[in-house]
């Protein structure tokens, strides 16, 4: 249960990051956040641990009482705007392409996967979004120095640089229902025009 998550929202309620529950009862306590509810109702901790627990809550037991779990909480002092880039790193790489090898196809562990630059630096390729995949070892052998129409392969799909959304990687299957209202899916995933 500590390890499960918690949406985390800024002073004006964007949504700007998702952290542990363990992390977020120890802001609750420390006094930087509040928990919030579906309906945009605030606690603080003395008044949360005040809320009688249901049977359906989730909870953490304590040795003098049950405390429920905050699935939403806003920081107090935090009212800047939630980062519009995703980060270029490897780790969100793997995220972008599902941990999928771009030229075969096939679905591998983190370790089992490296970074191909699609156009080679040493043939003037970037590193970039636009520029690296997955690729499994076998297949990252195979291409070598080349590029992919000279290694006669195909990529599975073009890389480029993913939308930002602050719970982007968790997928709407898992994003736990007190979250709903804080995170609209069309309003997050709507192209904006310049």
């Amino acid at each position: 249960m500590l390890d499960s998550q918690v949406l985390v929202l800024n002073r004006v309620f964007q949504a700007v990051h998702v952290t542990s529950v363990r992390k977020a009862f120890s802001l609750f306590y420390k006094g930087h956040v509040r928990a919030v509810l579906p309906d945009y109702s605030t606690y603080e901790f003395e008044n949360w641990c005040d809320i009688p627990v249901q049977p359906q809550d989730e909870v953490v037991l304590t040795p003098s009482m049950a405390i429920r779990v905050p699935r939403v909480i806003a920081l107090k002092s935090f009212d800047r705007l939630p980062r519009q880039e995703v980060k270029f790193s490897r780790h969100n790489i793997y995220l972008r392409d599902g941990n999928r090898c771009q030229y075969c196809g096939h679905k591998f562990t983190s370790s089992e996967l490296s970074l191909d630059h699609v156009i080679p630096l040493s043939r003037g390729g970037t590193s970039s979004w636009e520029n690296i995949v997955c690729a499994c070892l076998a297949c990252n052998v195979q291409k070598g120095n080349r590029t992919p129409a000279e290694a006669s392969m195909r990529l599975v799909a073009h890389p480029r640089k993913p939308r930002w959304h602050p719970v982007g990687h968790f997928g709407s299957s898992k994003l736990h229902p007190a979250w709903r209202n804080f995170l609209d899916v069309a309003y997050w995933n709507t192209e904006l025009k310049s």
